[in-house]
């Protein structure tokens, strides 16, 4: 058996459509504030495979604000839905034209009921299984 058919990854992941599902990011420590918005192209509790328009470099923590457009609202906090980690990028692919493709693996959900709501979300959504 080759290594390309063996999955090593813990979490499963899922397929989005990049235009419904928003991402925000700011670079640690760097930068003030979500600075550089993109799309995701699949998640899971574990990881997020996304755009921007301009690369970060492996090995940066970043954190993220991921619009789940099927997640549950909290509604005593005012919340749209959105779901907030912080990770480390883990590869970016700058080989196509136009914006560069990047993978964060999850070190902490930033929220109480983050983790939990982007798991239900995942768990009744829509969403196609990623190979």
């Amino acid at each position: 058996m080759n290594n390309q058919s063996i999955n090593r990854r813990q979490f499963e992941r899922f397929r989005v459509n990049p235009g419904y599902t928003a991402v925000s990011v700011r670079v640690e420590p760097d930068e003030q504030g979500f600075t550089r918005d993109g799309h995701v192209y699949d998640l899971s509790e574990g990881g997020v495979q996304f755009e921007l328009d301009f690369p970060i470099e492996a090995g940066s923590t970043v954190s993220m604000k991921i619009e789940v457009p099927w997640s549950t609202p909290i509604s005593d906090a005012g919340n749209d839905g959105s779901v907030y980690v912080t990770g480390n990028v883990v590869w970016t692919d700058t080989e196509e034209p136009g914006a560069a493709r990047m993978a964060l693996a999850i070190t902490r959900y930033d929220r109480a009921g983050d983790k939990e709501r982007l798991i239900r979300a995942l768990g009744v959504s829509r969403c196609l299984r990623a190979a």
